[in-house]
């Protein structure tokens, strides 16, 4: 279906590389007008290039579609409320927020600074905040809107170095969860992604942490099968009005595959008439609940 987006107006966090890019070019040529946000940093946050939004915003617009182009931070409210401001000043609305922004800051646990693990928290889980709250000021005014958020394998799955970023990208999963329940009566939906494509900040991780991660069989969700703009039609149908009966969920997308992510729910369950007691549970729970559970990193034997 042509023009899907058409009349609407769209941010798209991060938007200037990689995946978010791909979702800015294709909304606009769905007929979105698309606010590309990007501060045109490296990887690792550090740095400042105003000119990645501006190409990005520049290709759209010769390709016949309407961008602009805007560098704010999402790391702090201010930052949030003036991308947000970017849209109302160029195109006098907002109706989708796509928040593709990130960093990576890897490092194990027992090695990781509260720096690296402040600022990758800053930007993606307060960077998703920062912008969603203030649309969802508007959406609720105006009735309608979509929040469409990025979250991760890294985080639903859990991988090896990435602490910082398993917690954000898993907090703005139950985020989003919230957010859908907070908006859904005004006509507001939220989603979050999950994707799995070559990227630059993929590109990054380094082989020590990709060996580590194959050594204990981590596999689930990693398959990085895509490109960056594969994952960008789901997103653009997601922002659409064909969805409007999609919210609070979670997919994982890559290349041709579209994956809904279950619910939290229970697996097992033990129950006793008043609380359990700590020598109860030593004889029971090994026999029940604890049967087969997953060991995503188990010890290796001792030594003989």
């Amino acid at each position: 279906m042509p023009n899907l987006l058409k009349d609407k107006v769209a941010i798209v966090t991060g938007s200037g590389r990689g995946v978010g890019r791909g979702v800015a070019m294709q909304m606009a040529e769905e007929g979105a007008k698309v606010v590309v946000v990007d501060p045109g940093v490296n990887v690792d946050g550090s740095g400042f290039d105003q000119s990645i939004a501006q190409v990005v915003a520049s290709e759209i617009n010769e390709a016949g579609g309407t961008a602009a182009a805007c560098t704010e931070s999402v790391a702090t409210m201010q930052g949030g409320e003036a991308i947000v401001q970017t849209a109302i000043d160029n195109f006098g609305k907002l109706d989708i927020v796509v928040t593709c922004a990130g960093i990576l800051r890897d490092r194990m646990v027992f090695n990781m600074s509260e720096q690296e693990w402040d600022d990758v928290i800053a930007v993606h889980l307060k960077g998703t905040f920062t912008v969603v709250k203030h649309a969802a000021i508007l959406f609720r005014q105006q009735r309608s809107g979509r929040i469409i958020t990025f979250s991760s394998t890294s985080g639903l799955y859990g991988n090896s170095g990435q602490a910082n970023y398993g917690a954000a990208k898993d907090g703005i999963a139950g985020f989003t969860r919230v957010v859908a329940r907070d908006m859904g009566r005004y006509g507001v939906t939220a989603n979050s992604i999950a994707p799995s494509a070559q990227t630059r900040m993929t590109g990054s991780v380094p082989q020590e942490s990709r060996d580590l991660r194959s050594s204990r069989g981590i596999t689930a969700g990693s398959g990085l099968l895509g490109e960056a703009d594969d994952v960008a039609p789901f997103v653009t149908w997601l922002a659409s009005d064909e969805s409007a009966h999609v919210n609070g969920q979670v997919f994982h997308v890559t290349a041709g595959l579209v994956t809904l992510l279950n619910q939290p729910e229970p697996v097992k369950t033990i129950q006793k008439d008043g609380p359990w007691s700590v020598e109860e549970l030593i004889s029971v729970f090994p026999a029940t609940i604890g049967i087969e559970l997953y060991n995503p990193a188990p010890a290796p034997p001792p030594s003989a």
